[in-house]
């Protein structure tokens, strides 16, 4: 007997937000996950797009590792908002 894969699904709510992610649920393909994920997520048309991804495709960083993970980042200030100076007269920076 085969294992049907496991999907993540992500929904966007309105235009100009962001999918989330809603949850998971088996199907045997692409097709059949996007319509599961359709009648299961969006019941009351809370949705205008969704996005089904198979679960074996993410890969994801553990929030074991997260200290060393996230460490390179914390010497990088150039990527902080406060390490420009802002010119005097700029209005739309």
């Amino acid at each position: 007997m085969t294992a049907v894969p496991l999907w993540e699904v992500f929904v966007r709510p309105r235009r100009g937000l962001s999918h989330q992610h809603v949850g998971s649920l088996h199907a045997p393909d692409a097709t059949m996950a996007l319509r599961n994920a359709r009648d299961l997520y969006t019941r009351r048309e809370e949705g205008v797009s969704i996005w089904v991804v198979p679960a074996a495709s993410i890969t994801a960083s553990s929030p074991e590792e997260r200290d060393a993970f996230f460490d390179p980042a914390a010497d990088k200030i150039y990527r902080h908002p406060t390490f420009y100076e802002v010119p005097e007269g700029a209005e739309h920076i």
